[in-house]
């Protein structure tokens, strides 16, 4: 039984006064706060023109010490002079937020506008991070066991240093520290999975390439038999699967987490060489896949056929042993269950899946996630969303995505949401007749993905979505515009990286505005997102490696229980990118607003150094698709390429597939096209490339492996 309170960091507490600024403030939360404070003088703080909880105003009411400050304050550094006495002799000037609504698991729950005035007061300032793990858990969770709230108390900011990007990050700093002492992340996905299953026997999956069903209380016997014919199979700690997003792929991977065993999902779209050089790095023996899909996917480099399970032919012939698990998971408590099953054998640490990335840039990297990374990303994401337990998701985008296999996966097991399957994102005709025939609620798709439903797709079959997510890549604006104007419904863009379980950020809509509170925004378009909880974040200089302030432009760097403890038998680039004490860093450059949205530039590998200039090949790419007119098309037409220069280290070529005869007068053209855009001639691309196709990934992404390869030809 977990206490209903918890404090940490309490040592950072200050002796001297200043001005503490929690994320959230109820009454019962202050009066665990003023206790820390050990009877030093308490003066509270509050906005003019904020409401308040009737109970929390007469708390504050009965105090005989207050003041008030005000956000069109002029002079917040002269208001803050004054407000300097009350931190005499250890005093403490306790910020009390107003009310607010939020999302689920927001860390700060004060509006931007309050935040810029609070800080230019110049005064020691100590950001307190609020968890309320009550508020956002799992639904196998018991919530009487949980904390009613989790304080976590983030560096000091002197006077001097404090100012708004000082406190997102400190106090995001904090916020991870709390959410990192979540109880179920503790555990083994597995274990988490078996409750999901058991809890929510008639939640269905729907495997739209036949039209057939089956509940999640006969997914869990079949699973299990099927986990015992693959610990007699193979005594490798890792299994193979090689199939599409259905009933046959969550079984198969169900199966091998119950086995004690690592699922592969691995990528049957990606080159020969790398499918071989996942097989080879993963040490696998064992290929779970089904006949029908071995012959679909004829091309895939398949071991011999005793190294195959065809799923279609050994879960018939497991009929009895399913039968029996059928009668022992009815009767039994998950506990029980997992219990015999051995499934709480596992540690928070050990491995739990092992995902490829794929590759667009080199070979492909090993990616073992944990099972605190994938549970974390799960309880991230999920409480964020706060979709009902009546909801319908579509799973259709590839188990070997680390988005399809995170959050169509194992999110809607976990947490009992229906899950309507099919093979392939591209046949959006079929995936619009499932989502109007089961009612999906929610849609999760790249934007490449996204671009097929624009074409004959009737915007009545899409009426129930309430929710699309995209991700994998950038979303254009115009796509977005696009979307909403046809089907009623705006894209969300979101963020995450396979390294990070994957999802990171994530735009989602705005609550419900209350006349008696302010509403914090939870979208921005062009954005992607703000962090989800439990996300730190920081940035570094892209050339000197230096910290920068997160309000400027830098490479992301990031720490949470979903970031991976490192890439598989690879220390060197492991070290390249993780810091003993945790963060990762993305590889992509972006900055925080105010209001905590995140911005991505692009990646490091898609800039140009020129003559000591960065220059985003994704901006560029972007102005360029509105100059030439290519806003509204559905299909990639253009890709930026740095080359190298000797004068400038490097230069700026254009692939395009509408390139004409005329290359050097299109070059010219296009030059002045961006001049009057606003874009500098250092950016300007020297060389136009006529390509037939603009490589891309089986994701929707950039394949820039291929695309530097077509540009180095020339």
């Amino acid at each position: 039984m977990s206490a209903p309170i918890q404090f940490l960091n309490a040592e950072s507490i200050p002796t001297t006064g200043f001005l503490a600024i929690p994320g959230r403030l109820d009454l019962q939360q202050l009066l665990q706060l003023e206790k820390q404070f050990h009877g030093r003088t308490i003066t509270f703080l509050i906005e003019e023109n904020d409401s308040f909880d009737p109970a929390l105003r007469s708390h504050m009411e009965r105090s005989e010490r207050g003041a008030m400050f005000s956000i069109k304050d002029e002079k917040p550094g002269a208001a803050g002079q004054q407000l300097a006495a009350y931190l005499k002799n250890g005093g403490v000037l306790l910020f009390v937020p107003g009310r607010s609504k939020a999302r689920p698991a927001t860390p700060i729950h004060i509006p931007s506008t309050h935040l810029k005035t609070l800080v230019s007061l110049q005064l020691p300032t100590l950001p307190i991070a609020i968890d309320c793990p009550r508020e956002s858990c799992m639904g196998i969770e018991k919530i009487s066991s949980l904390p009613q709230a989790v304080f976590s108390v983030g560096r000091l900011l002197s006077e001097k240093e404090v100012n708004l990007p000082s406190f997102q990050e400190s106090l995001l700093e904090a916020f991870e520290s709390a959410y990192s002492t979540r109880t179920i992340i503790r555990g083994s996905l597995a274990t988490a999975l078996l409750h999901g299953l058991k809890k929510n026997p008639s939640i269905k999956l729907i495997d739209g390439s036949n039209d057939s069903d089956i509940t999640y209380s006969n997914i869990l016997p079949a699973a299990i038999a099927l986990s015992k014919f693959i610990i007699e199979e193979t005594e490798k700690p890792r299994v193979a699967i090689v199939l599409p997003p259905g009933k046959g792929g969550l079984i198969a991977n169900l199966a091998v987490l119950f086995a004690g065993k690592i699922p592969v999902n691995l990528n049957f779209t990606a080159s020969h060489d790398a499918i071989r050089s996942s097989i080879r790095q993963s040490d696998v023996d064992r290929f779970i896949t089904a006949d029908p899909f071995v012959r679909k996917v004829s091309s895939f480099p398949w071991p011999p056929n005793r190294d195959l399970i065809l799923i279609e032919r050994t879960l018939p012939e497991l009929k009895k042993e399913i039968v029996k698990w059928a009668l022992i998971s009815k009767f039994l408590p998950a506990a029980w269950l997992a219990k015999i099953l051995g499934l709480n054998n596992r540690r928070d640490t050990d491995e739990a899946i092992l995902l490829f990335t794929s590759g667009s840039s080199g070979e492909p990297k090993g990616v073992p996630l944990s099972h605190r990374n994938v549970l974390t990303n799960v309880l991230q994401f999920g409480s964020r969303l706060d979709i009902n337990s009546h909801a319908s998701i579509l799973g259709c985008l590839p188990l070997f995505h680390s988005f399809g296999c995170t959050v169509t996966l194992w999110y809607p097991v976990i947490e009992g949401i229906n899950l309507i399957t099919y093979p392939s994102p591209l046949e959006t005709k079929r995936l619009a007749e499932l989502i109007s025939i089961h009612q999906v609620n929610v849609l999760l798709a790249t934007p490449t993905f996204l671009r097929g439903y624009m074409k004959r797709i009737d915007p009545a079959q899409l009426k129930s979505l309430e929710l699309v997510v995209t991700g994998a890549e950038k979303l254009p604006q115009n796509l977005a515009d696009a979307f909403e104007e046809k089907f009623g419904v705006r894209p969300m863009e979101g963020y995450g990286l396979t390294e990070t379980s994957p999802a990171t950020n994530v735009n989602l809509p705005n609550p419900d505005a209350n006349a008696n509170s302010h509403s914090l925004p939870a979208r921005l378009n062009g954005s992607v997102g703000q962090l989800l909880p439990g996300i730190a974040i920081r940035l570094a200089d892209p050339v000197t490696n230096a910290p920068v302030p997160i309000d400027q432009p830098g490479i992301i760097i990031l720490k949470g229980s979903n970031v991976f403890p490192g890439y598989l038998r690879d220390i060197k680039r492991s070290n390249e990118v993780l810091t003993p004490d945790g963060w990762f860093k993305t590889g992509d450059v972006g900055f925080l607003d105010a209001d905590g949205f995140l911005h991505i530039q692009g990646r490091i590998s898609r800039f140009s150094k020129i003559a000591g200039e960065m220059v985003p090949h994704e901006t560029l790419e972007a102005a360029i698709n509105k100059v030439l007119g290519l806003d509204s098309e559905t299909e990639r037409k253009i890709a930026i390429v740095g080359v190298p220069d000797e004068k400038k280290g490097e230069a700026i070529v254009l692939l395009s597939t509408i390139a004409g005869q005329a290359l050097e007068q299109e070059c010219i053209d296009l030059r002045y096209k961006l001049l009057d855009e606003g874009i500098t001639s250092l950016w300007c691309p020297r060389q136009i490339i006529p390509v037939k196709d603009i490589p891309l990934l089986a994701s929707g992404k950039l394949d820039i492996k291929s695309c530097q390869e077509l540009a180095n030809r020339i």
